[in-house]
């Protein structure tokens, strides 16, 4: 076995190391608190907002759009693509401290970096694609049908996946910003969350709802369905992951669910169809 995997392949599928401190415990619940409150938790927290805004409007929520990918200056593409690529670099930040924190507080593996223990690397690429492009099938008919229904009974906004202006960069810019929103729901929703609150000694099963309903609450915005429909794609993804042990594939998988959104919305309304 080469050097770099000393460490029995089995060891990356046990649980992380759990802390026996209440004082360790009680930081680590904060971390997640911290983590949580400059990133996802956040989001959560406007989007509680946001429903609640949209469903005291005159308007019904299913006349209402919920805008994803605008832009910013259309009418200066130039300056536009730099806010678009700022954004997304700075998403990402997040996932920068999660796997800093793994890495220097109560790490939950000994010699094993967090990229390798959550499953973040590249030691299985073909079977991480094949999971996650199987997961993206799994999950995106019935969540479109979702979707549809959620949209007929008048409980879901008509959500508008891409609103760039019509620019060379803006497919690129698109599947930029799928990347960047797979990597830091599924990095920090499931592989750091899942990882900090095993360790402070939650079971499986509280770890998994509580995540979902987090994933959940941060797509109100878009309403009831795509609260629904979130919480069931962060149940099912937080099963693969308690079986797989891997991040990556949950990656690939949202990922290719969100440059089918973002990306097919966008051609399909340049050629004029009503969405």
């Amino acid at each position: 076995m080469p050097r770099r995997y000393a460490v029995p392949l089995a060891a990356l599928k046990r649980d992380p190391a759990a802390v026996s401190s209440p004082v360790e415990r009680r930081g680590l619940r904060t971390e997640t608190l911290l983590v949580l409150g400059v990133s996802l938790g956040a989001s959560a927290v406007r989007s509680v907002l946001q429903i609640v805004e949209r469903l005291t409007r005159p308007v019904p929520l299913a006349q209402q759009t919920a805008a994803m990918n605008t832009a910013v200056t259309p009418d200066r593409p130039w300056l536009d693509l730099a806010y678009q690529l700022v954004g997304i670099a700075l998403a990402l930040v997040p996932v920068l401290l999660a796997l800093f924190l793994l890495a220097r507080v109560a790490p939950p593996a000994m010699g094993i970096s967090p990229r390798r223990f959550l499953g973040l690397d590249g030691r299985e690429p073909v079977r991480d694609a094949t999971r996650g492009l199987g997961l993206a099938a799994l999950i995106g008919i019935p969540g479109l049908l979702l979707y549809v229904a959620a949209k007929a009974l008048g409980v879901n906004t008509s959500v508008s996946a891409a609103n760039l202006a019509d620019v060379w960069w803006a497919v690129p810019v698109l599947v930029l910003a799928a990347a960047e929103n797979a990597v830091l729901e599924e990095v920090v929703m499931v592989g750091y969350l899942f990882t900090r609150w095993r360790q402070v000694g939650w079971s499986w099963p509280v770890v998994i709802g509580v995540s979902a309903a987090i994933r959940g609450t941060y797509h109100l915005y878009q309403g009831f369905g795509g609260f629904a429909g979130n919480v069931a794609m962060g149940v099912l993804l937080g099963l693969v992951f308690v079986r797989t042990r891997r991040v990556l594939p949950l990656v690939v998988c949202h990922t290719l669910l969100d440059v089918v959104a973002f990306v097919g919305y966008t051609l399909l309304r340049a050629r004029g169809v009503a969405l």
